[in-house]
């Protein structure tokens, strides 16, 4: 059995949901659909979620937060955080400032992981869902150090990147019966008897 950890850019991720508009699917066990896209000739080791929480309006705040609270319920899954920079934008008409988000160090905390477990020899297949092309690089360099290694990328719906495909060994799309079958249950028992509710606008 080879074995595989999958690296999953939750922004990247979710942005490909939302262009299809299938927020049925939001809900999302990650964990279940890593292992979903495997082959028999494959093991699930570990899944390594990337994200940032965000602060602003209220409910979408609520939902994020009930979705993270459901991951955390994952055995072998881990979040990594990175963050949210406010960017001033300038109206080039009005001259108005306001302030625009900026999602950072995703790239970065996913480079970092794939590369520090090609290195301590953690998987022999590293499995990327993402369609960010600056995630090339790491890829690039693992077959470079690493050339008995393999990386698959896995591109979220309405996703793709050149630059990607051409780095990993092989690639796909991620079709919708997939993510169909690796949803939550509408509700979640953690530990201590508290239920988590799939959110109302997801359904």
């Amino acid at each position: 059995m080879k074995k595989v950890i999958a690296y999953i850019d939750g922004f990247n991720l979710y942005f490909g949901l939302k262009r299809k508009n299938w927020k049925r699917y939001y809900w999302l066990n990650v964990q279940k659909l890593s292992k979903n896209l495997l082959t028999d000739a494959q093991s699930l080791m570990y899944t390594k979620y990337f994200t940032a929480r965000i602060s602003y309006p209220p409910e979408k705040v609520k939902r994020q937060n009930t979705f993270l609270e459901a991951l955390a319920t994952l055995k072998q899954l881990k979040i990594y955080y990175g963050k949210y920079q406010m960017n001033t934008i300038e109206c080039k008409r009005c001259g108005n400032l306001w302030a625009v988000p900026n999602e950072k160090m995703t790239d970065v905390n996913i480079s970092i992981e794939l590369l520090s477990d090609a290195f301590q020899n953690n998987f022999d297949i590293a499995l990327l869902i993402s369609g960010d092309s600056d995630l090339s690089g790491p890829l690039k360099k693992i077959h470079e150090l690493f050339p008995d290694k393999r990386t698959i990328v896995a591109f979220p719906p309405a996703t793709f990147s050149f630059e990607l495909s051409k780095a990993a060994d092989a690639y796909f799309t991620i079709g919708r019966k997939k993510f169909a079958d690796s949803v939550f249950p509408d509700e979640i028992v953690k530990d201590g008897g508290y239920f988590l509710k799939k959110p109302v606008r997801w359904s």
